[in-house]
């Protein structure tokens, strides 16, 4: 099990398998849900959402081969969109 540093986080990630397919889910070091989403092959795939301290919803979008793709959502700690981002898919060379 590999261990994930994102500022001050340090945590064992649950990862649960389907298959080539992984729910991943990730916490802050209170216990509380920091990430969830989908991983194939240890590359983010599909929807993922991530998650304040008191457990509001902060951002949400989806992967694509481990890129960010389509509209991501930015989220107030009332669940009121603050801001929409599309990202552009990129050149495959």
């Amino acid at each position: 099990m590999i261990l994930l540093r994102y500022k001050k986080l340090l945590v064992e990630p649950a990862v649960f398998c389907y298959g080539m397919s992984m729910y991943h889910t990730t916490y802050h070091n209170d216990g509380s849900i920091w990430a969830k989403g989908e991983m194939i092959e240890g590359v983010c795939e599909g929807y993922w959402e991530w998650y304040r301290k008191d457990g509001s919803k902060m951002r949400s979008g989806y992967f694509e081969d481990g890129k960010q793709i389509g509209e991501w959502i930015t989220y107030d700690s009332k669940g009121k969109i603050v801001k929409i981002t599309m990202m552009k898919k990129t050149a495959q060379v």
